[in-house]
């Protein structure tokens, strides 16, 4: 039935059952609709129709509006990724890596202050990055180790929205403004089959507060996208890339499938689509993935 109709009306979390009808009554006031599925009992359903996606989004969450729900159109083409492209912290991680290393230091709000403007879009990403890491000077590297170890955690849901995609054949890579120090461990542990990220400098030490040129940054970012996707031979409606802060808008909108995560209102506003509430298996019901195909770790 779904692949009747050209788009799906996508209800993530957790009063999705006690809304579910009034919903599906309003979408069909505006539009053709087939029949829905539900995803995830009372959690996460999904409805083909066919009409105007704007007029139909817009009734939809002014219903909604007030809820924890994340309400979304996507296309019914090409539902399930292939190529999955994401952003490091606050969206596969619940932190700023950066953030956290100056907390070390005792200078976390100074870092966090301009780290926060920097995501916002207020100032560019690579001047803000090497001011920051200048603040760093001095940390002995061997304190990175204890920053991973006792702060860095994944977000729920991440080690189950990869391993659900590479077990259908996706390939997923991590691409961050932050540093390869920690993209490597965290990739490694969610389960990505690559990572990109800047290099930290040190004299064998010590930070000497400088970080490798070329910055990793917001261009750096697309460029991955899209070396990854011709490398595949994929099309960008093959794809799905996640982020939350501004050096991430150019990769999400070019993905088939661009999610703002839990991210800044510039992202969010931009996006096509946004999940504010759920966790990150809400980026595997967004392509369709129904509880019992969903990869438990």
């Amino acid at each position: 039935m779904i692949g009747e109709f050209p788009l799906i009306l996508s209800v993530i979390g957790k009063d999705a059952g006690v809304h579910a009808p009034r919903i599906a009554s309003v979408l069909a006031e505006h539009s053709k609709t087939g029949a829905g599925t539900w995803l995830s009992q009372d959690r996460a359903f999904e409805i083909p129709f066919e009409g105007d996606e704007e007029e139909a989004r817009a009734a939809v969450c002014a219903e909604t509006e007030g809820t924890s729900l994340d309400v979304n159109v996507v296309s019914g083409l090409h539902r399930r990724k292939k190529l999955f492209v994401a952003d490091m912290d606050s969206t596969i991680i619940s932190c700023e890596c950066l953030d956290e290393i100056a907390d070390a230091m005792g200078l976390k709000p100074q870092v966090a202050a301009i780290t926060e403007r920097a995501m916002a879009g207020e100032i560019a990403f690579a001047p803000a990055l090497r001011e920051r890491v200048a603040l760093l000077k001095g940390l002995p590297v061997h304190r990175l180790a204890r920053v991973y170890g006792e702060r860095v955690r994944l977000n729920p849901g991440a080690r189950a929205l990869l391993a659900t995609m590479k077990a259908h054949g996706a390939r997923t890579v991590l691409v961050s403004g932050g540093f390869t120090f920690f993209t490597s461990r965290v990739a490694a542990d969610a389960g990505f089959d690559a990572n990109f990220g800047n290099v930290l400098l040190d004299d064998g030490a010590h930070l000497t507060g400088t970080v490798a040129e070329p910055i990793l940054g917001r261009e750096a970012k697309l460029q991955t996208l899209e070396n990854e996707t011709k490398a595949l031979g994929l099309s960008y409606e093959e794809t799905l890339a996640a982020g939350d802060g501004a050096n991430d808008l150019d990769m999400i909108g070019r993905a088939g499938l661009g999610v703002a995560y839990h991210a800044k209102p510039i992202v969010a506003q931009a996006a096509s689509a946004r999940v504010d509430h759920g966790d990150l298996t809400a980026l595997l019901y967004l392509q369709g993935y129904r509880d019992d195909e969903i990869a438990r770790g």
